[in-house]
């Protein structure tokens, strides 16, 4: 006798088996779940006016009313079956519509339950990419195209033949992808992949990519990021001006006027009456740069942009002739829409021009280098994501938020409302965004094409480039022209967007209590309280980076101490306390044993001196209450380390035990003196509030104390 159990597995089989046969007997391009002629999206908001494809619809399937974020370009907002093969048009976008849909009532009456959210579009496209490369390799391997014939083994050898060529991360959408296959089995006309082929085990395993705390975005090298960064700001801070004047004449003379123009040659003589008018000649391309511009001088003469110079017109023959015999008369000039154009001194001390002439052609590279430029330095310095800097509007820069200027934009990561987020950001930054501004034509978006009249490139696809594309053109453009711009080579790195992101974070990271305020700009606070694991993750050391900023700290130490002696020796303040006369005596031995060196009666050589001091290793941490001479070889009146429990390994003062008003160590500069003052005019506010507790005005008192006693060590 059957037992119950079996019972049951045999039913569940039994309607399994039936619902195959009904998928196999349904009419040929009619799904047994969805209707032809209902919305593909459903339930979530859309933008009014818009139509809507229907599932019937077998060629592809736009989604112009679904909000498209400004960094994905038109062609990547679009489902396309074209390239499936016939077989599959049905049970693909019967996939679409699933994951377009999870909660849709047929899926749930089919006992298919999707555990996650819909998938935007772009998700989408990801992957009928993946189940066309899937599909590929089956009809490549021989095997039948229907996935009811494919088998666990089949699947396997799939995974294991795109791991040798794939990353990991890659690997697991595979899996992913096979898998959904089956999960859909029952909502596919004709049946779908029948076993999961790695029952128990997760995709990542499968893919043997292990979830782990580091962030595997590889960071920019050194040699790469300041010759990067410096030729962002170049082109925004020293040739945006003339490449902008440039774009605004052209955009003056470009347009056609109406009406009959006056005959060519008669236009010719008068605009050359004028002495300081000269022919624009070729400077770029293919053209010998003793011919004229023909196209840029019809602008100039407010004909357009065509050449109003052909051989086939006789007038046109005659204009041609003078305006060779001004040329030939020294009158031509390497062509542009500007004059003027600034110089700068290059590295090997020539100087002149940066740019030769911004002519049309090239004001459209230079155009598009600025808008680069821009992005770079934003993307750079901000640590904003690339979809939040393209979805940066006008007016989005705002003088001040908690205290600092920031930019306005939107937050999608993880977040299908899509807020407005406030990102700090630094002055130059501002500027960065305001330049991109200027050069934008779009109704809303800084970053978008400039609009260049006529549309250089042939085609309005730029507003919608691929900002890593950007990236790797700025970095041509440089490295072609560096020659006549004076910049630096830049090294080749493939760069994606989000490694400025994490090259900047790491950086960040390096100073004390970073991961908080990197966990703020960086909006991970939102995922957990302040700092969190993900912040810790970007904040990581680089080994390529290590020494070069253990350098770096190194020299602005030292620049502050240098300051401090050339203070003392000016006969200036430099601190008040015994921590301060030690650290003076240290100055005034240096000063001594340079005026031996060099054995002169005054001064001595600066550059010597700053050797032995440099040399001297003098032991002064910097801070922004006190400065702190603890000596770890002499440790003694050490105020911090006194009854203290010192960790483990741990060298060097006790920062949190730090007492400014009673350790022999403190130096109290001119400077930490107005913020202590600040402190006791507070407190002493403070105490005039009526009706304060008892136990607070102790605790002010005794706080009033502490700044006092380090006020009365400036007053000695």
């Amino acid at each position: 006798m059957n037992s119950p159990q079996s019972l049951v597995h045999k039913a569940v089989r039994t309607s399994a088996s039936e619902a195959l046969h009904e998928h196999l007997a349904a009419p040929l391009g009619t799904s047994v779940l969805f209707r032809e002629d209902e919305p593909v999206l459903q339930g979530r908001p859309l933008l009014p006016g818009i139509d809507i494809p229907h599932f019937g619809r077998t060629d592809r399937w736009p989604f112009e009313a679904v909000r498209r974020p400004a960094n994905i370009a038109p062609s990547g907002w679009v489902a396309v079956f074209d390239g499936f093969p016939k077989e599959w048009n049905l049970r693909i976008r019967e996939v679409a519509m699933a994951v377009l849909n999870p909660r849709h009532p047929a899926l749930i009456g089919a006992g298919i339950g999707l555990d996650r959210d819909p998938y935007q579009p772009n998700t989408l496209i990801g992957l009928l990419s993946e189940l066309r490369i899937l599909i590929d390799w089956a009809r490549e391997d021989g095997l039948s195209l229907h996935p009811a014939r494919w088998t666990s083994s089949d699947m396997h050898r799939f995974v294991a033949d795109k791991a040798e060529i794939r990353s990991a991360a890659t690997v697991r959408n595979y899996v992913g992808s096979v898998r959904l296959l089956h999960e859909l089995a029952p909502a596919l006309t004709g049946g779908g992949l029948a076993v999961d082929p790695w029952p128990g085990r997760s995709a990542r395993t499968v893919a043997n990519n292990p979830g782990t705390d580091e962030i595997s975005t590889p960071n920019i090298r050194p040699e790469v990021w300041f010759p990067l960064i410096k030729a962002a700001w170049t082109y925004i801070d020293t040739f945006s001006a003339d490449i902008i004047r440039a774009r605004d004449t052209h955009l003056r003379l470009s347009p056609r006027r109406g009406g009959p123009y006056e005959p060519l040659p008669e236009q010719l003589v008068k605009w050359l009456a004028s002495p300081a008018r000269t022919i624009p000649l070729h400077h770029n391309g293919p053209h010998d740069e003793a011919e004229p511009n023909w196209t840029l001088l019809s602008e100039l003469l407010g004909r357009g942009r065509v050449n109003a110079f052909p051989y086939s017109s006789r007038k046109a023959n005659r204009a041609r002739t003078m305006v060779l015999e001004a040329v030939a008369a020294g009158r031509g000039r390497p062509g542009s829409l500007i004059d003027g154009i600034r110089d700068i001194t290059r590295p090997d001390g020539t100087t002149g021009p940066w740019h030769p002439g911004l002519d049309p052609l090239t004001l459209g590279h230079e155009c598009r280098a600025l808008r680069a430029a821009c992005y770079i330095f934003v993307a750079g310095l901000s640590m904003m994501r690339d979809s939040e800097i393209r979805e940066i509007v006008r007016g989005s820069v705002v003088a001040e938020f908690y205290g600092a200027p920031a930019v306005v934009s939107r937050k999608r990561k993880q977040d299908p409302g899509r807020p407005l987020e406030h990102w700090w950001i630094t002055e130059p930054v501002a500027r960065a965004i305001v330049v991109a501004e200027e050069l934008s034509r779009h109704r809303d978006l800084v970053f978008a094409d400039p609009g260049l009249p006529g549309d250089i490139d042939g085609n309005k696809t730029y507003e919608f480039s691929v900002s890593r594309k950007l990236i790797e053109r700025f970095i041509e453009h440089v490295n072609d022209h560096h020659g006549r711009t004076g910049l630096d080579q830049i090294p080749p790195q493939k760069i994606a967007p989000h490694m400025f992101r994490k090259t900047m974070s790491m950086l960040v990271g390096t100073e004390p209590g970073a991961e908080i305020a990197l966990g703020l700009q960086l909006k991970h606070a939102a995922t957990r309280a302040l700092a969190n694991r993900s912040t810790q993750g970007y904040a990581a050391t680089d080994s390529s980076w290590a020494g070069l900023l253990d350098t770096a700290i190194e020299d602005a130490r030292f620049m502050r101490l240098r300051d401090l002696y050339d203070q003392h020796h000016a006969g200036e303040t430099i601190g008040y306390g015994p921590g301060a006369e030690k650290l003076a005596d240290t100055f005034d031995t240096v000063k001594k044993a340079a005026t031996e060196a060099t054995r002169t009666a005054k001064t001595g050589d600066k550059r010597i001196e700053y050797d032995l001091l440099h040399k001297t290793r003098v032991t002064l941490r910097f801070g922004k209450l006190n400065h702190c001479t603890f000596d770890q070889n002499n440790p003694d009146g050490a105020k911090c380390i006194e009854k203290a429990i010192i960790p483990a390994g741990h060298t060097g003062p006790l920062i949190d035990r730090c007492q400014p008003g009673r350790c022999h160590n403190s130096v109290i500069t001119p400077g930490h003196l107005k913020i202590w003052r600040s402190e006791e005019t507070s407190l002493l506010t403070l105490l005039e509030t009526p009706k304060i507790a008892r136990c607070r005005r102790d605790q002010l008192h005794q706080q009033l104390d502490d700044v006092r006693a380090v006020i009365r060590k400036t007053e000695k």
